[in-house]
């Protein structure tokens, strides 16, 4: 693409998302009395990566099993000690998307700034965070989707615990507490099925503003990218939109954990460069 460099093709997984190391009561106390809130928090510091650089396509299947396919690449890093993650991404084909940007700031407390660059008008659009449930060029996946939400947005319930194919889970009901949250992601609650022992989102289940059952989310081929922090990325996520029958696939062709990613990638001057 001529922008960043993968340095290990092929390597590891996927990451839209370290800063901090958990404290050993968090990790192994997770399951010895942990609130919801708790596990959620852990699974926050688990979506943090120091930086990455990837590959990725992203295939839009429509209810006929007919599909679109897109390439593009991503790179992330942490600032403010892990309080903002800093992501763009860049289309590489096909022609229509070719040189599409976008540059995502993910703060911790405050509502995220998301730019979009459109290359055939050579005009930005800044995402105001009202419009995060808009669809991720063209997919199953919102904005949303692929942010960490502020914890203190929602109100979270420890429903039961069970397995995801050879993942112990707790399954959690994430609630926005106020309506103005749930109309600004387009969702009245989610359900996430969280990893045990790995923290991760292995399933999401979403319901729509009235209540009706909209989205669900498969992460899978889980792959340990920060051995230190114990950081692990689905190779492979599949958004199966339940009301309009598509289903958008992200699956990561390369990736490596980069720590030193380059900061000039993270500007409105690199995310408009032709």
């Amino acid at each position: 693409m001529g922008r960043f460099q993968i340095k290990a093709p092929g390597a590891l997984g996927w990451s839209t998302l370290a800063a901090f190391l958990l404290t050993m009561s968090l990790v192994t106390g997770a399951g010895a009395g942990a609130t919801a809130r708790d596990i959620m928090e852990q699974v926050t510091l688990a979506r943090k990566l120091e930086g990455s650089e990837a590959v990725v396509s992203m295939t839009i299947v429509n209810p006929k099993g007919q599909t679109r396919e897109r390439r593009l690449s991503l790179a992330t890093k942490l600032y403010d000690g892990g309080k903002t993650e800093k992501r763009v991404y860049r289309f590489s084909t096909p022609a229509d998307v070719e040189g599409t940007g976008i540059l995502v700031f993910d703060y911790e407390t405050e509502a995220d700034d998301v730019w979009v660059y459109l290359p055939a008008l050579r005009k930005t659009r800044r995402i105001v965070s009202a419009q995060r449930s808009e669809s991720f060029m063209g997919s199953e996946f919102a904005y949303a989707d692929l942010n960490v939400p502020a914890l203190d947005d929602y109100d979270y319930k420890l429903v039961r615990e069970e397995s995801v194919g050879a993942e112990r889970c707790w399954v959690i009901d994430v609630l926005p507490k106020t309506p103005d949250t749930a109309k600004s992601e387009g969702y009245s609650r989610k359900t996430y099925w969280v990893s045990q022992d790995k923290h991760v989102i292995v399933k999401g289940a979403y319901l729509d503003l009235d209540g009706r059952a909209l989205k669900e989310l498969e992460s899978q081929d889980f792959k340990l990218l920060d051995a230190k922090r114990k950081r692990y990325r689905p190779l492979r996520m599949v958004m199966n939109n339940q009301q309009n029958g598509r289903k958008s696939i992200f699956a990561t062709e390369q990736i490596a954990f980069t720590p030193e990613t380059k900061d000039e990638f993270f500007t409105l001057r690199y995310l408009e460069r032709p």
